[in-house]
C-alpha cells in the first residue's frame, strides 16, 4: 500500500460512539466520573473501536531498534555496540519491556530497522521474535547532513505500518510503541525542535545520562542537524529524512496504521513521541488513536505532548524507553475497561440515581 492511500484511508474518529459511551458512564453505581480520566480512557477506546463493549486483552508490542551516525558526536553516554546487545537481550526476554510485558499480558517484537550489526534470527537465542526489515545499516551523521534520503524516510515509515497491520490482522486488540538506538534521543530531540518551536536548550535531555559536556554537544548536534539541514516543519517525511532514525519512522508507521485500522496505539516515551510527531504531520487524524503511556523524564517530553494533545496516563519519572511505559499504561487501560464493562448501573443495582 502507498503511504498517500494509506493517509487517505484515516478517518476522524466516531464521536457518536464516544457520546453514547459517556452516557453509559453517566448511569453507574458511583458518584458523576468518579473514577476521573479512567472513564476518558474507556470511553475513548469505545470511540475508536466504535463498539460499547471495548477490548484491550491481546495486547503486542512492537520494539524497533535502529542506529545513528550522530553518536559519532559524542552525544551519548554508552557506546553504538549497545543497541545489538541489547537487541539480544530483548530476544533472550531478560529486558525492562519483558519483564513488564509479561506482567501485562503483551506479546514482544523486535524489529531490526536499521541496526548496524547483522543478526541472523535462525541463530540467535528467541530470533523467531527478531523480525529483520533493516532500511540501511544505520543513518548519516544529521550533524553533517541528512540523516537519511526522502526514500528511506518513506520506506521506514512504510515498514512500521505493514508491521503493525500485520498484528492486527492477527487478533491484536492494542499495540505499543517500543524503541532501541544508543544516541535516539538527539534524533527525537532535533524532530522536537523543528515541530514544536522549543529551542535546543529546552528540548534536549541527558538521555542514557550524559553529562554536562555530552549535554552540550547533544545541544550542539541538534543545532548544527537543524541549521545545516533546514528540515520543513510541514512535511514529515522532510523532517525524518533530515534529523530522524529509521526507527523513529517505523513507530510513525504504528501510529498511522492504528489510525488505519481502528485500533489504539500507545506510545512510549520521548523516542515514540517524536514517531508520533511525525505521524501527525502526515495525518493530523492520526493523533485521535494515540494514547500516551508516559511522560518521560526528559524535559521536551511535556512540551511534544502538549503540541499532540495528550496527556498521559503515567507520571513517574521513567526514561528507559524499550515501550516500558507505554505496556505498563496497557494495564491501566485494561482497567479502565473492566469499569466501564462490569459495574452496574444505577438501575441494574437497584440503587436510588441522584435526584
Amino acid at each position: 500500500m502507498k503511504l498517500e492511500d494509506i493517509l487517505k484511508g484515516i478517518k476522524p474518529l466516531d464521536n457518536t460512539w464516544i457520546q453514547k459511551a459517556r452516557e453509559r458512564t453517566a448511569q453507574l453505581v458511583m458518584p458523576t466520573r468518579a473514577l476521573g480520566r479512567l472513564h476518558d480512557v474507556s470511553e475513548r477506546l469505545c470511540g475508536i473501536q466504535k463498539t460499547l463493549s471495548p477490548s484491550v486483552k491481546r495486547k503486542a508490542v512492537l520494539v524497533m531498534a535502529g542506529d545513528h551516525g550522530v553518536a559519532s558526536e559524542g552525544v551519548s553516554a554508552y557506546p553504538q555496540e549497545v543497541t545489538g546487545a541489547m537487541v539480544q537481550t530483548f530476544l533472550k526476554g531478560g529486558a525492562g519491556i519483558n519483564a513488564i510485558s509479561r506482567h501485562v499480558g503483551a506479546d514482544v517484537w523486535v524489529v531490526d530497522m536499521g541496526i548496524i550489526p547483522e543478526m541472523n534470527p535462525d541463530r540467535i537465542e528467541g530470533g523467531d521474535r527478531l523480525l529483520v526489515r533493516k532500511t540501511a545499516r544505520g543513518t548519516a551523521n544529521l550533524a553533517k547532513g541528512p540523516a537519511m534520503t526522502r526514500q528511506e524516510a518513506e520506506t521506514s515509515v512504510l515498514t512500521g505500518f505493514q508491521l503493525a497491520a500485520g498484528l492486527f490482522d492477527e487478533g491484536v486488540e492494542i499495540l505499543g510503541t517500543g524503541d532501541m538506538g544508543i544516541a535516539n534521543t538527539t534524533p527525537s530531540a532535533a524532530i522536537g525542535c523543528v515541530v514544536t518551536g522549543i529551542p535546543p536548550e529546552e528540548m534536549v535531555g541527558r538521555g542514557t545520562g550524559v553529562d554536562d559536556e555530552g549535554l552540550r554537544l547533544k545541544q550542539g548536534a541538534v543545532i548544527k542537524g537543524i541549521q545545516i539541514n533546514q528540515p520543513d516543519p510541514d512535511d514529515g517525511l522532510d523532517v525524518l529524512a533530515k534529523v530522524g532514525g529509521f526507527e523513529i519512522g517505523g513507530i510513525a508507521g504504528c501510529v498511522l496504521a492504528g489510525a488505519f485500522y481502528g485500533r489504539p496505539v500507545v506510545i512510549d516515551g520521548f523516542i515514540s513521541t517524536a514517531g508520533a510527531l511525525i505521524a501527525g504531520i502526515l495525518s493530523p487524524l492520526a493523533t485521535d488513536y494515540i494514547f500516551a503511556g508516559h511522560c518521560s523524564e526528559e524535559p521536551g517530553h511535556k512540551a511534544m505532548l502538549k503540541h499532540l494533545g495528550i496527556t498521559p496516563i503515567l507520571d513517574l519519572g521513567m526514561r528507559l524507553g524499550e515501550g516500558t511505559g507505554g505496556a505498563l499504561a496497557m494495564s491501566i487501560m485494561e482497567g479502565a475497561v473492566c469499569v466501564f464493562k462490569e459495574v452496574l448501573t444505577f438501575e441494574e443495582a437497584g440503587v436510588a440515581d441522584k435526584a
